[in-house]
C-alpha cells in the first residue's frame, strides 16, 4: 500500500510525497474546503490512518493517498 509520507505547501499548491517516492502537486483551489481556509488553517493538518489520508479538522476536509495517486495517473 502506497501512503502519504509528508505534506507541504508551495505557492498555491499542496505538495504530497508518497511512500513510493512520487511527489504529487495539485492546486489548493481544486479543493473547495481548503480554498476557503486561511493559510493558518491550511497549515493545520494531520496525516492519519498510517498515511492513508490527510485531515484538516477546522476545514472539515480529508484527502486520501488513493485520491492523490489517481489524480497523478490522470496527468501521466
Amino acid at each position: 500500500m502506497i501512503t502519504i509520507t509528508s505534506v507541504r505547501f508551495d505557492n498555491n499548491n499542496i505538495v504530497v510525497e508518497m511512500s513510493n517516492g512520487k511527489i504529487i502537486e495539485t492546486p489548493i483551489k481544486s479543493y473547495p474546503n481548503l480554498r476557503k481556509g486561511t493559510q493558518e488553517q491550511i497549515n493545520n493538518y494531520q496525516i492519519k490512518g498510517n498515511g492513508r489520508w490527510v485531515h484538516w479538522d477546522e476545514l472539515d476536509e480529508d484527502l486520501s493517498a488513493e485520491g492523490f495517486l489517481s489524480m497523478q495517473e490522470k496527468h501521466d
